[in-house]
């Protein structure tokens, strides 16, 4: 588990297989635009009998060590609420060491600095324990929150990817960010950064 305040990264459980589904039905008109097209409802595709096939290709992608997926908490006074999801996917070895990143937030805890601090937990991990030296993220250009959270942690815009992935009906257009375990060692990770970068805000 990776945790700062009262956001927490944790693998998933079987016993999600509920508030996973609650969360992403809840949040069709908010996460539907962004996220790769998949066939089915929207609905059935999000239901709790389908995560047991998504709990499966994380643990399956975890076990292999191409992905370092969690589960995004907040946790208070013993209290646990599944707000969102991160992942460190398709994770390449030996002379490249990098991987994407890719998330999700309930839209009802947005702009409260969730992904923000679970993306700095993710790639100081990544960086560290896990061995990577670079981080990719790849986001539509319309998707000004998503941006915000990655721009505001220092990640370098370096590409702009036409036709990247196919996205709600259409190939949709990606700018690439991406970081380095290098730019953020003197600093003492990305969550170090981040707390800095915080504290500056009025």
């Amino acid at each position: 588990m990776l945790t700062d305040g009262p956001v927490l990264l944790r693998p998933y459980r079987r016993s999600d297989a509920v508030a996973w589904s609650q969360v992403r039905r809840a949040n069709r008109e908010w996460l539907a635009p962004w996220e790769s097209s998949v066939p089915g409802d929207w609905d059935e595709v999000n239901s709790p009998a389908t995560f047991r096939w998504v709990y499966r290709d994380q643990r399956r992608s975890a076990r292999t060590g191409e992905g370092m997926p969690f589960a995004v908490c907040l946790h208070s006074d013993g209290v646990e609420q599944l707000v969102g999801h991160i992942n460190v996917g398709n994770i390449v070895r030996r002379a490249f060491c990098s991987g994407y990143v890719g998330y999700w937030v309930d839209r009802q805890v947005a702009g409260r600095g969730v992904i923000p601090t679970a993306l700095a937990l993710a790639v100081d991990h990544a960086f560290g324990p896990g061995g990577l030296h670079r981080i990719e993220v790849n986001i539509r250009p319309e998707n000004q929150p998503s941006r915000r959270v990655v721009e505001k942690l220092g990640f370098r815009e370096e590409a702009y990817h036409a036709r990247y992935m196919h996205i709600d009906g259409a190939w949709r257009d990606h700018i690439g960010y991406a970081l380095t375990s290098e730019e953020i060692a003197a600093e003492g990770g990305l969550l170090a950064r981040w707390h800095r970068l915080r504290a500056r805000t009025p």
